[in-house]
Parts: structure tokens; sequence; C-alpha cells
């Protein structure tokens, strides 16, 4: 039978591959918080089995299942038979938009992104009273979470630049556009030459993320290889902090959440512990961690289109930090920050921060 779908040519053997094992259920953020079968990633293989049998039609009533995944990657980590389910989701999406079928959240998405310079269609972000496009060794580019949606947890990671003495300098960045490619939809290449451009203007020889999305994305995407060609790093907050001695500790209990997009898929987990370690002598691991974390539910586009699914993987979250006792959960993305801090209820006493808004509160207490 001929391959009717990019996903089929691309991904037909790893699906059949797929032994119906349910390793994958044990592990799925979306099937942990809902307990449906066809949301894990074995029931979407058997759906996509049967859509390329021609038994069914990949169309519209095919969107809850098929635009329900956080793409955490878990699943593929927890596989025996290493079947690369964000990837082949990925594909599908893609393959639903070409034929004009998805969420109205994404298409949503995508129409912001054609006419703004960021997903929430604001129109600026927060002033971080810093001018920007200077020359600099390094730039410090925010992302569309921090800048309009947890820009304090912004601020305080620029003062603490500050304090650390590094020579950097904002920009007038826009969107990234990664995102664009889960929910189906191209990078938009103008905001990517737009974002290469303003930062060669500057000079620096390194970009520094807050967020691991972008972070994937300038690293990873063909759009933005001309900053690999012109010799400039990209480098995760989390990285650039683990060489610095911040002179403070805590005495709470500290725990650490893995970022989806910074653990599983770029395979940074000593980095943040090793700076949290230097701040926090009494910190504890949760029970799933590093490759094994569970995924706060952000990722994926879910957020936006299936919140209330969301908030309750971001509260199993949680679950595990009072298990351990944690009064500080620290983490290296905003969207862990912020839908991890949107699900906290009122009976959790902890706090949750961005690693590097954490210090600087420490050594705002210091001085």
């Amino acid at each position: 039978m001929e391959p009717k779908y990019e996903f089929e040519k691309k991904y037909r053997e790893q699906i059949l591959r797929c032994s119906r094992c349910g390793f994958c259920q044990a592990v799925c953020p979306v099937f942990g918080a809902t307990l449906r079968p066809a949301l894990n990633a074995r029931g979407k293989m058997l759906l996509l089995k049967e859509v390329m049998d021609r038994k069914i039609e990949l169309n519209d009533e095919l969107i809850e299942t098929l635009f329900q995944c956080t793409t955490c990657a878990n699943c593929f980590k927890n596989c025996p038979s290493g079947v690369e389910v964000a990837e082949i989701i990925k594909q599908v999406r893609k393959d639903m938009v070409n034929i004009g079928s998805c969420h109205p959240a994404f298409k949503g998405m995508n129409e912001v992104l054609k006419k703004h310079t960021n997903i929430y269609a604001e129109e600026e972000p927060a002033d971080f009273e810093r001018e920007k496009n200077l020359q600099a060794e390094l730039v410090y580019f925010i992302g569309c979470v921090g800048a309009y949606r947890e820009d304090e947890a912004t601020m305080a990671t620029l003062e603490l630049l500050d304090r650390l003495g590094v020579d950097y300098t904002l920009v007038d960045e826009v969107c990234c556009s990664g995102v664009l490619e889960d929910v189906g939809y191209r990078i938009n290449e103008d905001l990517a030459q737009e974002n290469m451009d303003v930062i060669m203007r500057t000079g620096a020889g390194t970009v520094i993320t807050g967020c691991p999305y972008c972070f994937r994305t300038f690293n990873n995407k063909p759009q933005y290889a001309e900053l690999k060609e012109k010799g400039i790093d990209v480098v995760h907050i989390a990285q650039f902090l683990q060489g610095f001695d911040f002179g403070v500790k805590t005495d709470k209990r500290v725990t650490y959440h893995d970022p989806c997009d910074l653990g599983r898929h770029c395979g940074i987990y000593e980095e943040p512990r090793n700076t949290i370690r230097k701040i926090a002598p009494d910190f504890v691991e949760m029970p799933d961690n590093r490759e094994n974390a569970l995924c706060c539910g952000a990722g994926g586009g879910v957020r936006g289109a299936y919140a209330k699914n969301s908030i309750a993987m971001a509260r199993r979250r949680l679950q595990q930090a009072e298990e351990v006792g944690a009064e500080v959960i620290l983490t290296e993305c905003n969207s862990c920050t912020h839908n991890l801090a949107n699900a906290k209820l009122r009976k959790q006493k902890f706090n949750i921060y961005n690693t590097t808004q954490f210090i600087n509160e420490l050594m705002e207490a210091a001085e």
C-alpha cells in the first residue's frame, strides 16, 4: 500500500515496531493525568497503525488524541523498542496541518506569529530598565515566556548577572518560533533572521538563553545555522552559571525539577545540580529525576490547548516535591516555573523559583 502521509514514509517501521508493552503508559504525563489509554504513546501508535492500514482517516476526530502530547520524550527514554514517539507525533501534526486539520489553539499561535513578534501578541515586553543592542561579550536572550509572563524572574536573572559582573546586553529579540514545529507548522524564517541579525550586530561571541526551547532552537534548527557559522556559541544559563562561586547558602531543603527541553532533549542534568549544591547543602532529589523526571505539562502546546490537563500534570510533579519535604523547588525553565506555580495549591508551603531568581534573592539578602 502506497504511503499517503509523510509520517508513514519516515516512521512506518517504528510505528509497527511498537510492541504494545505499555512501558510508556507508566511514564506518560498525559496518561498519568487523565488515565485515558488513547492519550498515551501506545494508544497513539495504535491509532496511527489504523490510519496506515486505511481503517480510519487522519482528520479532525483525531485532534484530541494526537495534539494532546507534551513531546516530553519520556516514553522514548523508556521504550524497549526505541520508538521515537515525540518525533512521530510532530510529523503527524505537520501532516494534519497540511490537510487542514489542527487544534484551533495552534492555528491561532501560527497566525499570531505572522502578525506579532511574540506568541502572546503583546505589543511591548516588560521594561527591564536596561539599554538594548549594545556592544558586549554576551547576549542574554530572554524568550517569550520570560519577557511577557515571568518578567519578575527575568529581572532577578539580570540583577544576578549584574552582581556577577557579566558583560552582556539585551537585544530587541523576537520569538525564536521553534515551538511552531512542535504543533505542525514551520519556523517563521523572518523572525529567525531578525534574531540572528540583531545578535550579530552586538559583536557578541556567546548567546545565553533563559529558555531551554530557545536553546534547542538556536543550536539544532537549520534556520539558525548562521549563528554557528559565525562562531557564536549558544549556551543555557544553567551551563553558564556553574562556574561561579556565589558566596551564599540556604538552610532550606531544596529540590530540582528537570525541564524536558533541557534534560531529556539536550542532556543537561548535572550543570544545574552543580550550581544548586553550592548554595543548598540540604539538596534532595524527587523520586523521578534526570531522564526519568515527570513533565510539568507545559510542553508541546498542551498548556495552551488543554490547560486543565496541563495543570493536572504539574500537580503530580508538585506532589513529588511534597513527598521529599522540599521547601524550595528550583528549575531552569520559565515555562516550568509558570506552570508549576499556577498548579500550586494553597496548602502547599514550598516556593517555586528559577535557580537564578533564588540565587539573586540570597545574594540580595546577604548584602
